[in-house]
């Protein structure tokens, strides 16, 4: 997908870092999530016992019906976000769990941190195990919600579950508690199909095609398929390749490597390159400029679907 540039970011230890970050943000490739872990559903309260007649009574009592399940219960613990890792692009966080269901649906929504941030869960019944923060340089806080519950809802997240040189670096998912959230509608999705070459913006239930043609992975570096968001949305104009268009970044990041170009993270982007049909980048999907301005106007969270 091109060279990293330098960025005038600030020296020293985290100014290196945020020197890497844009760098890395262009340069990914992917996989299809792999199932870890399982929804636990909710319990339903036994049946009433049915109440025999006696010999002279003339009708038989109705059951008592069970209530029906509406997710997990609700939590009102009080916890301390500066005790938890932070949510976002560079986090490796072992207790979040991948997504089990990378081509499943999501409910049209997204949801947003309310105060300074939201705690996260891998188990609605458990404690949290990160925060979500309401605002972060690099997006990824806007998150799009793939279940709705009465008292939580189950997000997609930025971030990984580990590098790929020590475990699986697909994408991520949490549950948040609907009281730390700001629940909106969306506007929009995206839908890409490699296989077709096509790209999708569907609004309503009706796509509107964007691109008959675009770049892909490589066969070593593949893009990630399934399920993802766009984290964030710039314009880089030291990435030359681009020319002057923005670079709308993913959530998900490469199976492969551990970060790109000696940053520690690497992720994937559409955007712009001269160069754009069939398997030629690193991961990145390369559209034409009409394409990557339609993509660039949608918010941030929107749910993007990779189909191979």
């Amino acid at each position: 997908m091109g060279d990293a540039e330098q960025s005038d970011a600030p020296s020293g230890p985290r100014g290196r870092r945020a020197i890497w970050i844009t760098a890395a943000l262009v340069a990914v490739i992917g996989v299809g999530a792999v199932t870890v872990w399982m929804l636990r559903p909710g319990e339903s309260a036994a049946s009433a016992p049915v109440i025999s007649p006696t010999p002279t009574a003339t009708a038989t009592p109705t059951p008592t019906p069970s209530p029906t399940a509406t997710g997990y219960p609700a939590n009102e613990s009080a916890y301390d976000l500066g005790t938890l890792p932070q949510v976002n692009v560079f986090a490796v966080i072992p207790a979040l769990p991948v997504d089990t269901d990378p081509y499943g649906a999501f409910t049209g929504e997204d949801a947003t941190a309310r105060a300074a941030g939201a705690p996260v869960f891998a188990d609605p019944l458990g404690q949290p195990v990160a925060y979500l923060p309401a605002d972060y340089t690099y997006g990824g806080t806007t998150v799009p919600i793939i279940e709705r519950q009465a008292n939580w809802v189950h997000v997609l997240l930025a971030g990984r579950q580990a590098v790929p040189s020590q475990g699986d670096p697909a994408q991520i998912t949490g549950w948040l508690r609907a009281q730390d959230v700001v629940v909106a509608p969306l506007d929009a999705s995206v839908e890409v199909n490699i296989s077709a070459r096509t790209i999708d913006i569907v609004r309503a239930g009706i796509p509107q095609r964007i691109a008959t043609d675009f770049g892909w992975g490589a066969d070593a570096t593949p893009t990630p398929h399934g399920r993802a968001f766009i984290m964030t949305t710039r314009v880089e104009q030291s990435f030359l390749y681009t020319r002057g268009y923005p670079l709308v970044y993913l959530s998900t990041q490469s199976p492969t490597m551990d970060g790109f170009a000696g940053a520690d993270v690497a992720v994937t982007a559409f955007h712009y390159h001269d160069e754009r049909s069939g398997n030629v980048s690193n991961g990145c999907l390369r559209v034409d400029p009409d394409t990557i301005t339609q993509l660039a106007a949608l918010p941030l969270g929107t749910p993007v679907t990779i189909h191979p």
